[in-house]
């Protein structure tokens, strides 16, 4: 008789329902232990459902590192727009004074800092906008990955980018407000 040895490979085992896989797994790992007891490395069981588990963790993990990073940044440009106002403010002093001096409202300044705020966040929305849809026909042309761009991100992106110039213009606009008509007068 003449015996050939078969080296075995590959045993794929499939299952009907997917909530049974993590158990069957760790069946099978005992299982291949105690018949298998002296492993060099040779014996590997792969689930395919841990590696999506710990693909997905991946995902998540870097979503958040890049929702950290997002918000920072709108921070940062929250703050690059207030102290803009804030300059803004203190050289139309004189301009506010006389506004209020001919019977505008503080209602109106605050209006009009806040639009003029909400504009200026605006702008840097499509410039961002811009550069967000350019980035991805880039990395297409470039690099052969295809990317996607939906319309309702990109209406949300500018929308976030217009509204953080107004959250942080109304500081800066409800100083313009409070000034005293006289002492604004005054201001040279």
């Amino acid at each position: 008789n003449r015996f050939e040895a078969v080296e075995l490979h590959e045993i794929k085992v499939h299952l009907e329902n997917s909530d049974e896989v993590e158990a069957t797994a760790s069946v099978l790992r005992d299982l291949m232990a105690t018949l298998h007891p002296k492993q060099k490395g040779d014996v590997e069981i792969t689930v395919p459902l841990e590696l999506l588990k710990q693909e997905e963790a991946q995902k998540r993990m870097f979503n958040i590192v890049l929702a950290v990073i997002a918000s920072i940044s709108l921070l940062v440009g929250g703050i690059g727009i207030m102290n803009v106002m804030l300059a803004t403010v203190t050289e139309r002093t004189r301009e506010i004074g006389i506004r209020r001096a001919l019977g505008a409202k503080k209602k109106h300044i605050v209006q009009q800092f806040l639009v003029e705020a909400g504009v200026l966040s605006a702008l840097g929305g499509i410039v961002g906008v811009i550069l967000g849809v350019l980035v991805p026909f880039g990395i297409e042309h470039w690099f052969h990955q295809k990317t996607q761009i939906l319309p309702v991100h990109v209406l949300l992106a500018f929308g976030i980018s217009a509204a953080v110039g107004v959250v942080f213009g109304l500081y800066p606009a409800w100083r313009a407000a409070n000034m005293d008509p006289v002492e604004a007068l005054r201001h040279e």
